[in-house]
């Protein structure tokens, strides 16, 4: 009897295609490392983790208002949501008003939920840039249940855990630590169950994911695997040492926001007419993108550092908290890949 030696067809997977460089990409997939070895080196001394936990938190909202440059230096943009542009800062001044009037604990609350959401579509937007680059339109949905997934299994681990109170403590992030931290020993039973329901998550979305992508050959822009990777690491390392994750978590969004942004206002207003608006006007000048990203996040660093103590703790939230949901807001509609306007400036077709 003749026997047959099977034959596997080799798919050849296509080279990478970077939003900047190889390098600098690999940078930032693993630029959260670094907090993270930052969050093993603090653990157990409770004044490096506040000081630590600190110098993050403002690094995040250094971020923040550039996010308001662009949508109030470019009229076209402003163009884009002109209503919710307008109104936007006196609504969301009130809303934190009323907020901070009613419950810090319930605004603080709602604001990590909304900025954790936020960071996770950031993360999810790169995906998105990088499948893009490698001509995919259609893998978004099963990238954006594969993150949730890890998302949801994470922050189940970590109220579920019953030294995350304690942990919380040794941040120093306000008065409200002690009332957040009985919240979270009150919702540990109910983590425990959900801990089992994320997991099943996690099972189902992964198993969809690596579907997908063996029928598909694995020929996705092999960018969006290194990228994906980088992340798991960084959820793998929050389920082991939430402190060290926080920290990565919060420094690597707005490292992430800076150099993605720096470059791309670059490859926006550098060319062409739109460099006669104002905001473009400043980057085709000698300042670039970068300045425009450092001038900014330095006014802010001056900002807190000058204003904490000099005003009441009721006024700096109430700015600051306000300028952060709008950064977030606003991010929602500025950052949409559909835009032909958008699209050019990460060089893919809209």
């Amino acid at each position: 009897m003749a026997v047959t030696t099977p034959s596997f067809t080799v798919r050849r997977l296509q080279a990478p295609t970077w939003i900047h460089s190889s390098g600098l990409d690999l940078v930032l997939t693993l630029c959260w490392v670094p907090f993270a070895v930052l969050g093993f080196v603090v653990a157990g001394h409770s004044s490096w983790i506040e000081a630590s936990a600190s110098g993050v938190l403002v690094l995040s909202m250094a971020h923040q208002p550039v996010t308001l440059g662009i949508v109030y230096g470019d009229a076209d943009q402003f163009r884009l949501r002109r209503r919710i542009f307008t109104w936007s800062p006196l609504v969301f001044l009130g809303v934190v008003f009323v907020g901070l009037k009613v419950s810090l604990l319930l605004v603080a609350v709602v604001a990590a939920a909304w900025n954790t959401e936020h960071t996770l579509m950031q993360r999810y937007g790169i995906t998105r840039i990088y499948r893009r680059k490698g001509g995919d339109t259609e893998s978004g949905r099963l990238d954006l249940h594969l993150l949730f997934s890890w998302l949801a299994i994470t922050l189940a681990w970590v109220v579920a855990d019953p030294r995350t109170a304690d942990r919380i403590e040794s941040l120093g992030l306000g008065a409200n630590n002690e009332r957040g931290a009985e919240l979270l020993v009150d919702a540990r039973p109910a983590a425990v169950v959900l801990v089992a329901l994320a997991a099943v998550y996690v099972l189902v979305a992964g198993g969809a994911w690596v579907r997908r992508e063996r029928r598909r050959g694995f020929d996705a822009n092999p960018a969006v695997y290194l990228y994906l990777t980088g992340t798991l690491g960084l959820f793998v390392v929050a389920i082991m040492a939430p402190i060290a994750g926080f920290l990565a978590w919060i420094a690597a969004h707005a490292i992430e926001y800076f150099v993605i942004v720096s470059t791309n206002l670059d490859s926006r207003y550098r060319k062409g007419a739109r460099a006669t608006a104002p905001l473009g006007r400043v980057v085709a000048s000698p300042v670039r993108g970068l300045g425009v990203v450092a001038a900014s996040a330095l006014a802010v660093v001056v900002a807190t550092q000058y204003l904490h103590g000099r005003i009441s703790p009721f006024a700096y939230g109430l700015v600051f908290l306000s300028i952060g949901g709008l950064h977030v807001f606003y991010d929602g509609f500025i950052w949409k890949l559909r835009r032909p306007q958008v699209a050019d400036s990460f060089r893919i077709d809209a």
